[in-house]
């Protein structure tokens, strides 16, 4: 590990235009020592050509890891057992870095020796560049741990935090969830009890835009993969010491419940046994042994679409307490 470095890790896959400018975000950091690791994820347009290109102009302190489709998850953790720095940044391809985020996150990082994240105000800014909204998601307010509010949401992006090498070692290998996988990893790091410091400044900025992004079209996780990210969630949450009875477990039980009835209608029926199984662990109410009663009679499919259908004409909404609080207000 080198002292004082800043680890760049660069996701890509079919994004050449972008990659040049989230690479040319890198280069204008005013902090040095820096380096970037990109890495091509099975591209099969000109972007592995185009990441080579920017290696040779940028000079050693760029290197280019090549590798078959494997999702994000897995080609970040490409990036992160080669990284060399004290420090470590993910940054996804179509988002970009403000100059001064190294300089003012490893200064924050160094006057805090007991936290290993440092974050700041992301905004969020369209295919042109223009601002949308700032802060974006919960970036501008100040928060001293992970949980509870990430039983809610991800309440940052990929690129906001900055991570000590340290704490990236003990949170381990990224996962090879599809979606959803920075929340998973982050779960992690606050099951640690990871003590974050905030710099309020704009630090970064998340690109929407026409290309599309991981989520960007209402996919998710299939019903056996958000059975493995609902139990990492709330495992990681009760190990950070998250009580049962906070609004964000109440909240992240309904939801949980929530998967459960879509894996029921779906016919699903192993991961919506799983999943209620979850819900119960998270908070046992009468409606889910109730639930759980019908469901062991009539089947979780019809048991699932009878409560839909009464949920329906009462204009029920899924966490009605606690997702007025997200940052994600019209889902």
């Amino acid at each position: 590990m080198d002292e004082g470095k800043v680890s760049v890790v660069i996701p890509v896959h079919n994004r050449a235009g972008l990659l040049r400018e989230a690479v040319a975000s890198v280069a204008a950091q005013t902090y040095r020592p820096i380096e970037l690791i990109i890495v091509n994820d099975g591209s099969t347009d000109e972007t592995g050509n185009v990441a080579d290109q920017l290696a040779r102009e940028c000079g050693d302190w760029v290197q280019v890891v090549h590798q078959d489709a494997s999702g994000a998850g897995r080609a970040r953790e490409a990036g992160r057992i080669r990284a060399t720095g004290e420090f470590i940044q993910y940054l996804d391809s179509d988002d970009r870095l403000l100059p001064e985020k190294f300089t003012l996150q490893v200064e924050a990082l160094k006057r805090s020796p007991d936290s290993d994240i440092a974050y700041g105000i992301t905004r969020l800014i369209d295919a042109d560049g223009s601002v949308l909204k700032e802060p974006y998601k919960w970036t501008g307010q100040r928060a001293e741990y992970m949980f509870p509010a990430l039983l809610v949401d991800r309440w940052w992006c990929t690129h906001t935090p900055l991570y000590r090498r340290s704490l990236c070692d003990r949170i381990g290998p990224w996962s090879r969830l599809r979606f959803s996988q920075d929340w998973e990893y982050d779960a992690r790091a606050g099951a640690l009890r990871t003590r974050l410091v905030y710099v309020d400044a704009v630090v970064s900025e998340h690109r929407q835009h026409g290309g599309g992004r991981q989520t960007g079209h209402g996919q998710w996780l299939s019903f056996p993969d958000q059975v493995v990210f609902f139990e990492k969630l709330f495992e990681a949450a009760v190990e950070s010491g998250v009580p049962l009875d906070c609004p964000e477990m109440k909240h992240f039980a309904r939801w949980v419940f929530a998967a459960s009835r879509g894996a029921g209608l779906s016919n699903d029926l192993v991961s919506a046994e799983q999943l209620l199984a979850l819900t119960l662990k998270a908070r046992r109410r009468l409606d889910t042994q109730i639930y759980q009663w019908l469901s062991s009679i009539i089947g979780y499919h019809r048991t699932a679409g009878g409560m839909e259908g009464v949920r329906r004409l009462m204009g029920r909404r899924v966490g009605s307490e606690t997702q007025r609080l997200a940052w994600m207000k019209k889902q």
